[in-house]
């Protein structure tokens, strides 16, 4: 496949008139079109598919309730009509018998090769009781051996677990970093002391910074002053829900696009028009785009990438290049795939997509394939 946009956003910031080939699923070479040519011209701005790393579900499914192929290629297919050409399923903290279905399905989906599927995020059970949020208290508990052997199976792909630091030792934070889990630190009241020893042993970054942590506090700096004081990732869900756009600024300003990234915590009612939807022992509601349990807990979000790419840019005035990046290339090199996501480069997979004035999605390609999205 060949083709030519006028507008490609790369690693070096806009190209103009470019010629892209694709071989393979994959982007073979990119460079100036030539003034004279037969190939298809695309208008408008070019731009890598996102990476959402933390995806609890959408299109009607949650993973928790829905472990298996068939689950994971309807949240894929749901999210992907919004931008989201990778994603880490997410599963919120249940029991070991969940965790080890969610990971046989994360197996056999990329058994099976399922485009978008590149690993699986367990946001739990390691969590503070006192930080929960909506996870339920029941299965908050340590980690065991059997919990350790199932994060460290190669066949996953890229493995992130979220943890509190104050109920996982540094050694096993070490042992898991080691391992190639992505570490990262969420639902936790740690002390700025727990959260920079569980960094020196190797997490690499923060689950929904401000949400479900230690605050910031002149003498107490908790999990969001160490955050942003720190060399670290950190995921922010900017939804106007979850995170004042104020904060949001601060934020982007303290740690920068190479650093922060946007995320979803989508919940099975993102990508549809559901008002509600089982979840454990509860429910959870919508009311505009705004997620929550019948007491007002906030429920994760009815997010998309492409909600969280356009909020960042009108909530929170950030340039659109920077909101693509948090959305794209950041959280490539955080779960350590750069080399073939996140950017409009050669070698990488040819997922990308056209944007409008607007920046509605007009087409987009998955591993090189068109599919025309409709709004």
């Amino acid at each position: 496949m060949m083709l030519v946009c006028e507008q490609v956003l790369t690693r070096d910031g806009w190209r103009h008139h470019q010629l892209i080939t694709v071989e393979h699923g994959r982007i073979s070479s990119i460079g100036p079109a030539p003034a004279q040519h037969h190939y298809p011209v695309y208008q408008g701005r070019l731009v890598p598919g996102f990476i959402d790393i933390q995806v609890n579900g959408g299109g009607g499914v949650l993973f928790n309730q829905d472990c298996d192929v068939d689950g994971l290629q309807k949240m894929m297919q749901a999210h992907l009509a919004h931008g989201t050409t990778a994603m880490l399923p997410t599963l919120i903290t249940d029991d070991y018998a969940t965790m080890a279905k969610a990971a046989a399905a994360v197996r056999q989906a990329r058994q099976q090769k399922v485009p978008g599927i590149v690993g699986v995020h367990f946001e739990g059970p390691w969590l503070a009781a006192k930080r929960k949020g909506v996870h339920r208290e029941a299965f908050i508990r340590p980690p065991t051996a059997a919990e350790l052997d199932l994060l460290t199976d190669p066949e996953l792909g890229v493995v992130m677990v979220t943890l509190a630091p104050e109920t996982v030792a540094p050694e096993v934070i070490q042992r898991l970093s080691h391992a190639g889990v992505k570490v990262f630190l969420g639902h936790s009241d740690a002390t700025a002391a727990q959260v920079n020893a569980a960094l020196d042993a190797g997490a690499i970054g923060f689950t929904h910074l401000y949400n479900a942590m230690s605050q910031l506090h002149s003498r107490a700096p908790g999990m969001v002053g160490v955050c942003l004081a720190r060399d670290a990732y950190a995921g922010i869900i900017v939804d106007g829900y979850h995170v004042d756009p104020q904060a949001c600024q601060i934020a982007f300003r303290a740690k920068g696009k190479t650093q922060m990234m946007l995320v979803t915590d989508a919940m099975a009612l993102a990508a549809t028009t559901q008002t509600h939807t089982p979840f454990f022992d509860t429910e959870i509601q919508r009311h505009g785009d705004k997620l929550t349990t019948p007491d007002g807990t906030l429920a994760g979000s009815s997010l998309t990438m492409l909600e969280a790419v356009k909020n960042t840019v009108s909530q929170c005035q950030v340039p659109l290049t920077d909101a693509l990046e948090m959305a794209s290339l950041t959280p490539a090199k955080a779960i350590a795939l750069e080399h073939e996501h996140g950017a409009i480069a050669e070698g990488h997979y040819a997922n990308f997509m056209l944007l409008d004035a607007d920046l509605s999605i007009t087409q987009l390609w998955l591993h090189g394939v068109a599919t025309r999205k409709e709004h």
